[in-house]
């Protein structure tokens, strides 16, 4: 294993069932210590992207490397580099939390010298100490899911696979399991696919979003609401003059576009968008130039669009280009088909 090597590389992935496409030639790479999130619609591949990674299934075509360790050739050692929560997080239910995580610990070759610490310190890490000697069945979906991740990182593997973690939590289990996996920022790396958008954008350090198969969209959330929309928006909350609002906010910047959202409260204030290309910070600038002008202000604020935004235009933008390349083809076609009739 080499040390510089980046914890995963994912090279021109393909996998077909039948003739279905799954995984249609994604590339990415994961740097060791992050903490990467991995986004998409039901049936984009996501699922079928993480049990190639952990070797549970064999690829059509390109590689996966794990901490420079090719998984298609040598899935034993891949097995000891990876920590991995499936999505139905199976665990015996007629078997006590400490029994288990002694059960798995003798699996992962942890010496049995050192295993009872370690459970003892995944157990606080993952708040379990209260419930170690609790039947795993007796167990509410929150502990079950904690006991999952206590399993994957017991034998401290470089990489943690963590398909939907936080699948069927409360808000407060939720919040549990988010601090756990932001305090493995920096020691391990860890790959999360979820739905629950807020949490990957509270957690992850950076974003992947794939779509029918392909990657669409990789960056940090704010590279990629840069990205994706290319404005800045304001929404202002004013009193005065609607037509000399343009006058009024012309020399901050050329690229300041007004949009009126309705009518005018009752009592005189309505509310306006602002957008710009400018991505640096302009209410210190709109706000002096408005009280100037005789506007009262009651409200400025900076819109940043959502993950969800984010989430929801790529994959927009990607079903848009495939209905374009369809249509294309399709065209194609019949021009063939006309010319030949023609003939």
């Amino acid at each position: 294993m080499s040390d510089s090597a980046p914890a995963i590389e994912v090279s021109r992935l393909v996998k077909s069932y039948s003739g279905v496409v799954a995984v249609n030639d994604i590339s990415f790479t994961v740097q060791r210590g992050e903490i990467v999130g991995f986004l998409g619609p039901n049936g984009a591949g996501k699922s079928t992207t993480m049990r190639i990674l952990t070797g549970y299934l064999p690829a059509t075509s390109g590689s996966v490397n794990i901490c420079g360790v090719p998984v298609a050739t040598q899935p034993d050692e891949i097995k000891r580099r990876i920590g991995y929560l499936p999505e139905n997080n199976p665990l015996p239910e007629d078997m006590r939390v400490s029994e288990y995580m002694y059960f798995r610990g003798r699996l992962k070759e942890i010496p049995r010298r050192k295993l009872g610490p370690r459970i003892d310190e995944v157990l606080e890490v993952c708040d379990l100490k209260r419930v170690r000697h609790k039947i795993i069945g007796q167990l509410s979906k929150g502990y079950r899911q904690r006991v999952g991740i206590a399993e994957a990182i017991l034998a401290e593997p470089p990489v943690i696979i963590m398909d939907e973690p936080t699948i069927g939590l409360d808000p407060h289990q939720i919040l549990i399991v988010r601090d756990l996996i932001a305090s493995l920022r920096g020691r391990m790396t860890v790959i999360i696919s979820s739905h629950i958008l807020p949490e990957i954008e509270m957690t992850c350090d950076r974003v992947l979003i794939i779509n029918q198969g392909r990657v669409v969209a990789e960056g940090t959330p704010a590279k990629l609401r840069r990205e994706m929309f290319g404005h800045s928006t304001y929404q202002l909350e004013f009193a005065g003059d609607l037509t000399t609002l343009p006058a009024a906010l012309s020399g901050i910047e050329t690229t300041l576009k007004i949009t009126d959202e309705g009518e005018p409260h009752p009592d005189g204030f309505r509310r306006v968008k602002l957008t710009t290309d400018r991505d640096d910070e302009l209410g210190d600038s709109i706000l002096p130039q408005l009280l100037a002008a005789g506007y009262r202000v009651r409200g400025l604020i900076r819109v940043h669009p959502t993950l969800e935004d984010v989430f929801l235009a790529a994959t927009r933008r990607s079903w848009d280009v495939v209905k374009s390349t369809e249509a294309t083809g399709l065209a194609s076609a019949n021009s063939r088909t006309n010319e030949r009739g023609a003939a």
